[in-house]
């Protein structure tokens, strides 16, 4: 990655870890707003890794899920 998708991204798991503590989903578009100001370039590249990132966690979520049914599946009659 570049420098600005690097910081982006940084900035954008950090946003997260806030975000995941509080609850306090406006706290991206404060963010963006402030970068905004100095850089559209950054400001796009931090919303995108948001997106990004949140997808991930939605994703790694259902994964760990469907991957705890498995052991249970397994151990289910009839699956001999």
């Amino acid at each position: 990655m570049g420098i600005v998708e690097d910081v982006a991204d940084e900035l954008a798991t950090q946003s997260l870890e806030i975000i995941n503590a509080t609850g306090d989903d406006a706290f991206v578009a404060k963010v963006a707003e402030a970068i905004g100001g100095s850089s559209q370039t950054m400001e796009e590249a931090y919303l995108t890794a948001v997106r990004v990132r949140r997808a991930e966690q939605r994703a790694r979520k259902l994964l760990n899920n469907l991957q705890a049914q498995i052991p249970k599946k397994l151990a289910a009659p009839g699956n001999d």
